[in-house]
């Protein structure tokens, strides 16, 4: 066996080591697919356009970038991302609505725009969007369309950037948070906030040993253990649940971090709470009521390989500057 190995190893082609090239081949491949490779396509002009369904006319987006302070005095912006959700996302806007527009009867101050970004979606989720739309007295939803599937993080990326409020406010389209969990994540907001910055993440943490993580199979339950320590280890440090889709960020804070974020799928928090730690953000987890929903796009096991390669790629392309966090 030693000999054979010995063998392996002394082998040559052209007078190279088999060995040696081998290992030159699979650094160069690494570095290339790790931290050179980019596969997000370029934003269109007509992905930052809305259409106003009562009065049939086009209007372009407002940019977070170019616009500081909030914009016709709306307090909070709700991004929701959707692909594929005419099946789930009624549910969840009938809630969200619902909400917003008591909370705004009791609070004069209080203002609110919901944006959802369709993300290439193949089913009927734009023409669902847009019957909300009509049915609304305000105009206070807006329906971004992607030409292409961008991913979550290229849709809430997309969303956030065009939103006019002073918080932005990250919800998932399948309704697994109870939306009145907003009133907690901006109770913490207002004691962690300063100079305008600040992230709230919702949690889940405190349902690891509950029932409904443990009725999960041993591979997906394997494999969240397994990404929190690689994400402890390499990227973010003392968040424990840094991919729950309800996050509250100030306007100021979005300005920050969005405009850098190269990640689009769904790894896309990390690098969020990556750069917020970079930039000294305070960043608060509070505890919501979550609940597991059908009809997830996400396959643990491919979805694992995608984000573990997303992390190093997080990790090392800011590490040795081929990615930069942007000044504003």
């Amino acid at each position: 066996m030693i000999d054979l190995l010995i063998n392996i190893a002394s082998f040559t082609i052209y007078s190279i080591p088999v060995i040696p090239l081998f290992i030159i081949v699979f650094v160069i491949l690494s570095y290339y697919l790790l931290l050179l490779h980019d596969e997000s396509p370029l934003w269109l002009h007509r992905e930052n356009v809305y259409i106003d369904v009562k009065k049939g006319e086009e209007h372009e987006f407002p940019s977070i970038v170019e616009k500081k302070d909030p914009i016709d005095n709306i307090y909070l912006s709700v991004i929701i991302p959707a692909y594929n959700e005419q099946i789930r996302l009624p549910s969840m806007l009938d809630e969200a609505i619902k909400f917003l527009n008591e909370k705004s009867k009791k609070d004069l101050k209080f203002s609110y725009e919901i944006i959802i970004i369709d993300d290439g979606s193949k089913d009927s989720t734009a023409k669902l969007v847009s019957s909300y739309i009509e049915k609304q007295p305000s105009s206070n939803i807006r329906l971004l369309k992607l030409k292409q599937n961008r991913g979550k993080g290229g849709a809430v990326k997309r969303g956030i950037l065009c939103s006019r409020g002073k918080y932005c406010l990250m919800v998932d389209a399948d309704g697994a948070t109870e939306f009145k969990d907003f009133n907690r994540v901006e109770d913490i907001m207002h004691k962690i906030e300063k100079n305008d910055l600040g992230i709230v993440c919702g949690s889940r943490s405190h349902l690891v040993d509950s029932d409904l993580v443990a009725k999960r199979s041993f591979l997906r339950n394997i494999l969240m253990h397994g990404f929190h320590f690689f994400v402890e280890t390499l990227c973010v440090k003392g968040i424990k649940d840094t991919q729950c889709g309800f996050k509250l960020f100030t306007r100021e804070t979005a300005r920050k971090i969005f405009p850098s974020l190269h990640i689009e799928r769904w790894a896309f928090d990390v690098e969020i709470l990556y750069l917020a730690q970079k930039l000294n953000i305070p960043i608060a987890e509070v505890a919501v009521n979550w609940t597991e929903v059908d009809g997830s796009k996400l396959d643990p096991f491919s979805s694992s390989i995608q984000m573990a390669k997303d992390i190093v790629r997080i990790r090392f392309r800011y590490l040795l500057g081929i990615w930069k966090i942007k000044t504003l």
